[in-house]
Order: structure tokens, then sequence, then C-alpha cells
């Protein structure tokens, strides 16, 4: 079984193709990625016009060299899977299109994936585990702790009342006039910084229920900034660490939380997972690890060029779908908003 993947709800345009592998695992045969960073690097965030115009301009030509690089045609692949949403309406469409056009002109299967799902997959995709685990997703539009309990069944356990992990890391390091894409500013910037020298709070800790909120946060570090401005590459450096450590602390608290409520709707985790773009950073990972030992889980996270957007996690997600023949028409929507899991109220 061979699954053309195509992703395009945000900033990176990307076409796949996935096989089954051994051991539950995935085989990629092709993955193209193409970055539109310095297309929205001068407005330090993401233009939906730029965006959309940039996957109209290259989409067609990933998909042929996705093709080429997997050594098949077009009537080779047994499916074809794409990004339905959430993201971006205008790069949505575009890229539903184009996969809509391809399932009609060579008779293949259309599976309309959820951007989030795909995402919850990847460690299938990756370690083959198996299920149900907990997961951590947290990327620039999503923060969630969900119990993955089997394909299309998912229960969300915490969520975010206001930024996303990634929104919050992109904003800090706007505001102290680092590079885009923020994250990995910041986390480069806090390697050589002090973490304990700006008191900041970690909001939502003790609480009884896995939610975040990192809104208070950010602003206080905004303050602390403020105090002391015109700021040095010390301070920057110390802002970030205190920042980063602070995220880090909310993360294990909200996991703690999580993981006893994951007992009750789905039994005994098999690992803990990490996904999202968020999980390429390497504070987070450390912590993550030592959380799930103390727990006596497995960590499993994917290599780094799977946490941010691809289209190989979309055609695995298309290949468990199609699996279990949950196929889709010509009728599929584009959806801005699409939650993907259910709330734990309703497990």
């Amino acid at each position: 079984m061979n699954v053309l993947g195509i992703e395009t709800t945000c900033d990176e345009t990307a076409a796949a193709v996935v096989c089954p592998g051994e051991g539950g695992r995935g085989r990629i045969l092709s993955n193209e990625v193409l970055s539109q960073i310095a297309e929205h690097a001068a407005y330090g965030g993401v233009v939906p016009e730029i965006a959309a115009r940039a996957h109209v301009e290259v989409l067609d030509r990933l998909i042929v060299r996705a093709l080429d690089g997997a050594g098949l045609r077009l009537s080779d692949v047994d499916g074809i899977a794409v990004a339905a949403g959430p993201g971006l309406i205008g790069g949505v469409l575009i890229g539903l299109v184009t996969a809509k056009t391809l399932s009609l002109v060579a008779r293949k299967p259309l599976i309309a994936v959820n951007h989030l799902e795909a995402h919850a997959l990847t460690a299938r995709l990756t370690d083959g585990i198996g299920f149900p685990y907990l997961l951590l997703l947290a990327s620039g539009g999503h923060t969630q702790l969900v119990a993955v309990k089997g394909v299309g069944d998912y229960v969300r356990l915490g969520t975010t009342i206001d930024d996303a992990i990634g929104e919050a890391f992109d904003k800090v390091a706007k505001l102290l006039g680092l590079g885009y894409p923020g994250g990995p500013e910041v986390e480069r910037m806090a390697e050589s910084g002090d973490p304990e020298r700006f008191a900041l709070p970690r909001p939502m800790l003790g609480r009884r229920e896995a939610n975040f909120s990192l809104s208070g946060l950010k602003t206080a570090l905004r303050i602390e900034a403020e105090k002391i401005a015109p700021l040095s590459s010390v301070d920057v450096a110390d802002l970030c660490a205190g920042f980063q450590a602070a995220v880090v602390d909310v993360i294990v608290d909200r996991l703690r939380v999580a993981m006893r409520d994951f007992t009750d709707v789905a039994g005994h985790p098999t690992a803990l997972v990490a996904a999202g773009g968020v999980a390429a950073n390497g504070a987070i990972r450390r912590a993550l690890t030592t959380q799930a030992g103390e727990a006596g889980l497995a960590f499993v996270a994917p290599p780094l060029a799977l946490c941010g957007d691809n289209g190989a996690m979309i055609a695995w997600a298309g290949i468990e779908r199609l699996r279990l023949g949950l196929v889709d028409d010509l009728t599929a929507p584009a959806r801005a908003r699409w939650p993907f899991a259910e709330p734990v109220a309703a497990a």
C-alpha cells in the first residue's frame, strides 16, 4: 500500500509517499518539504495570502518530485491523502482541490486527513507503538494533552485557554527582537542564559484540570524586559532561559495531571508521545524523557525533520484510515477549524 500525502495548511508545502514497513512502522519512500520562512521573515509571522500563493506556485512540482523520489507514477499509489484542515483556509483549499483533482483523474481513494490527527499518529509511523498512548501535541497554533485510544478515537485531557506554546515562543522572540521563526531563536539564546535571574510565574501550576495558560507568563516577561530596557545580549539570553524554564515546569506539572486522568479514560498508556513543532525543543524533550522515565513509560518523539509540518505524516494518517475503509468523496470540505479530540467530559 503506497499513499501520497499532501500538506499545505500553513507555511510549508509538502508532499510525500509512505508505505507500511516492518514492526508496525511506516516506510517513507520520499518526503519533500519546501519551507516559506524567507517569504514571511520580514513580517515576523505567517501572512496567509503569501502562504497561499507560494503553495500554488510549487505544489505540482513538489508532488512530481515526491513520486519520482519514490520511484512511482500516480497510477501506482493506492490512495491520496491530504490535510483538509485545520489551518489557513487558503492553503488548505489549494491542497484539497489538488488532491481531489488527482483522485478524480487517477481514480484513487481520497482521504481527507485532520492535520492534528496526522501529528498524533506520527509516533506510529516512526516507532510502531500501540494504542493507547498519552500525547502532548504542541505547535504554533495548538497545545493539547490527548489520550490516543485508536484511529479516530481521541480524548482531550487538557488544552490551552489562551496562547499555544509555540505561539508564546514566537511572541517572546518578537518582543525581544529575535528572528523568525521565534521558537528556535529563543531556545538558542536560552542555552547561554541564567534561568533563575528573573522570577517568572508558572501559570496553572497545581490546578486540577490539565489545561495550560501562557499569556500571563508572556506578559510577566514583557514587564521584566521593560524594567531593564535597553536590553543587552546577556539580558535577552537570561529572559529566554527564564521563559523556557517556566514553560518546561508548566508542561511537566500539566503532564502529571493528564497522566492521572488518562487511566480513567483509557487505562494504562503504552508511552508518552510528543508531536508538533514544539517537540523539536531540546529542553522540552529532556524534561519529557525524565517525566516518562519516572512514570515507567517509554518516551517517543519524531525525529526533528518530522516534528514540523510534512507530507509523510499526512500519508501515514491516510494509510491508517485507508486500512479501516475510512475514505472520503469529492464533497469533503476544507476546514479552517477542525477539532480532532473530544473533551475529557465526553469520554
